[in-house]
C-alpha cells in the first residue's frame, strides 16, 4: 500500500505543477504553437478537468485501500491522453517534444496498475 501512497502523491504533486501554468499561457500558447486557441472554453475546460483528476489523485493517496476502485477511471485518464499524443504526434499534428508529457502520462498509468494489483482489497 505504500507504493500506492508514493506513486499517487507524485502523480498529484507533478499534475499541480505541470497543469497549473496553462491557466497563464493561453495567449503564448497561440503565439508559439500556431493558430491561436479559438475555442478557450474547451482549453480552460481541460486544464480544469484535469486539475481535478490531480485532487483525486492525492485523495486516492490518502487510503489506497478505501479508493481502490478509483484507480481504475485513473488509469483510464493516464492512458487516454497518452494514447491521444502519440496519435497527434504520429499524424503531424503535434510536436514530437509533447511525446515526454504523454510518456509521463503513460508511465504513470503502468505505475497505477502496478498499485492496483499491489493494494489489497478493503473489506468494510
Amino acid at each position: 500500500m505504500k507504493f500506492a501512497k508514493i506513486v499517487f502523491w507524485i502523480a498529484g504533486i507533478w499534475g499541480f505543477l505541470v497543469l497549473t501554468p496553462l491557466y497563464f499561457m493561453f495567449d503564448l500558447i497561440g503565439r508559439n504553437d500556431p493558430p491561436p486557441i479559438t475555442h478557450p472554453g474547451f482549453f480552460y475546460g481541460f486544464v480544469g478537468v484535469a486539475l481535478a483528476w490531480q485532487v483525486a489523485f492525492i485523495v486516492i493517496a490518502t487510503d489506497p485501500a478505501r479508493f481502490r476502485p478509483f484507480m481504475i477511471p485513473s488509469v483510464l485518464e493516464k492512458v487516454s491522453w497518452g494514447a491521444t499524443v502519440i496519435v497527434l504526434v504520429l499524424q503531424g499534428r503535434m510536436h514530437q517534444p509533447d511525446l515526454v508529457f504523454a510518456g509521463t502520462d503513460l508511465l504513470l498509468g503502468v505505475l497505477f496498475v502496478i498499485a492496483y494489483c499491489k493494494t489489497s482489497v478493503r473489506l468494510v
